[in-house]
């Protein structure tokens, strides 16, 4: 390639806190009747004084603190001035140069199989805006606008740009939202947006990432521009969204031309992105500290205390899991993406222990036959699978009974046998164990094939 790709995503992800950032309407909204969840703060009207969500506040400190990053002893909300339909106030509460966490980081697994490091920047608070919905009544084409998500508490997720591939932003997302998951603070789910990825791709030319003499990497200046992808909804298109840019932007520096600095969209039907704006700078937004609500301070202790209440995170899990329970890593991996399942693989164990069913047997079945873990208990599963690998007794005498009847119901194997055919006794011993259901020992079937068959 004659481009390398410079990735950096940013992250949104509402937060399941009961009320909204800055006011007490329900932040339940998904799928309630248009603007039924709103009030005077989140409406932006004269008068109106928000107050800051404490729950959410501490759902974003411990999303920081989950993934390494240093929290700020001292913090404050800005606010962040443009005028869009979605944003009633003409300005956003969020938080600029002292955000609630800093210099975080997570290792990824790249295609080769590599570990990777991808730096975070920062993990911060904002609010997010309202819904706009484009539509046609009475023959002219309106857009109108929902506030019922106007306020919901948004925590944002910015890394560095140290992603090299559509997979490798993918990737990374995922963890992203695992974690999320793992820590309850978010349901992280995309279908109802309440987790949206912004990628930020440009290229650099690959002769710019050379090596020097001993052996490091030379320090990667950015491309003098960047284009930044707009409210992706889905894993599988961010991955198509950054792999059609990287296309798009590399034709562009073939001209001898340089990519515009934008903000474009993904069009999903056409698998194709399309302009938007121009890209804002910082000071384009005007910040300032937002003088309705005060500045905020920490102490140490709170700290401890919020990475004294982490829950096992799912690297942590996933190599107890392998060393533990002596999984492989595809397994182990399978296993704890989701949360609930390996709780509900560990509570399978412990209920295996008695039955003296390994956690191996147990993992192999969750994974292949995929129990509905809502509706099966760890026992029943645990029944079911001491059941299936258990085999009845048959006597001596009914094992005969099944195969003098095997023996009547095959005479041409029989006779094939007679002959001197090998294989019609594997045909036998078959119809032997579909006779008796499995229930019998393969060897002894044969046995006692052998014995009628000589008598």
């Amino acid at each position: 390639m004659k481009y390398a790709p410079v990735i950096g995503l940013e992250i949104h992800i509402e937060l399941a806190t009961k009320s909204k950032m800055f006011c007490a309407c329900s932040a339940d909204y998904f799928g309630a009747k248009p603007n039924t969840h709103t009030c005077p703060i989140c409406l932006g009207l004269p008068g109106a004084m928000p107050k800051a969500n404490v729950k959410a506040i501490e759902f974003t400190q411990k999303f920081g603190s989950a993934v390494g990053c240093k929290l700020l002893l001292s913090s404050k909300f800005d606010r962040k001035n443009y005028f869009y339909p979605d944003l009633a106030k003409g300005f956003q509460i969020s938080q600029y140069d002292l955000p609630f966490s800093t210099e975080g980081s997570l290792q990824i697994k790249t295609e080769k199989g590599d570990l990777k490091k991808v730096r975070i920047t920062r993990a911060h608070l904002e609010e997010d805006t309202g819904k706009l919905t484009h539509a046609t009544i009475n023959d002219r084409r309106v857009t109108l606008v929902d506030f019922n998500r106007s306020g919901v508490p948004l925590m944002e997720i910015v890394s560095e740009p140290d992603m090299e591939s559509a997979n490798e932003a993918k990737v990374y997302a995922q963890k992203i939202r695992q974690i999320a998951r793992y820590l309850g603070i978010s349901d992280a789910d995309m279908e109802k947006g309440s987790m949206r990825i912004e990628p930020n791709v440009s290229l650099r030319k690959v002769t710019e990432v050379s090596k020097v003499s001993n052996g490091t990497k030379a320090k990667k200046e950015l491309p003098p521009y960047k284009v930044e992808l707009k409210n992706i909804n889905s894993f599988k298109f961010a991955e198509k969204a950054i792999d059609y840019e990287i296309k798009r932007q590399a034709e562009i520096l073939d001209k001898g031309e340089v990519p515009a600095q934008e903000t474009r969209g993904f069009n999903e039907q056409k698998g194709i992105t399309v302009s938007q704006r121009s890209k804002e700078f910082a000071h384009d937004y005007r910040y300032f500290p937002e003088p309705d609500l005060p500045p905020l301070h920490f102490t140490e202790r709170q700290f401890e205390k919020i990475k004294n209440e982490l829950s096992e995170l799912p690297d942590e899990k996933y190599q107890r899991f392998i060393k533990e329970f002596n999984l492989g890593v595809y397994d182990a991996e399978i296993l704890t993406r989701e949360q609930k399942v390996a709780e509900y693989f560990e509570e399978a164990v412990k209920a295996g222990e008695k039955a003296k069913i390994s956690a191996k047997v147990i993992a192999n079945f969750i994974i292949n036959q995929k129990p509905n873990i809502e509706k099966v208990l760890p026992a029943d599963l645990v029944s079911h699978i001491y059941q299936k690998t258990q085999k009845t007794h048959i006597s001596d005498d009914e094992l005969e009974e099944i195969v003098k009847k095997v023996l009547g119901e095959n005479k041409k194997a029989v006779e094939d046998y007679k002959k001197g055919k090998d294989v019609a006794l594997q045909v036998l011993v078959g119809a032997v164990m579909r006779e008796s259901k499995g229930n019998v020992d393969p060897q002894k079937a044969k046995a006692m094939l052998k014995n009628l068959l000589t008598n």
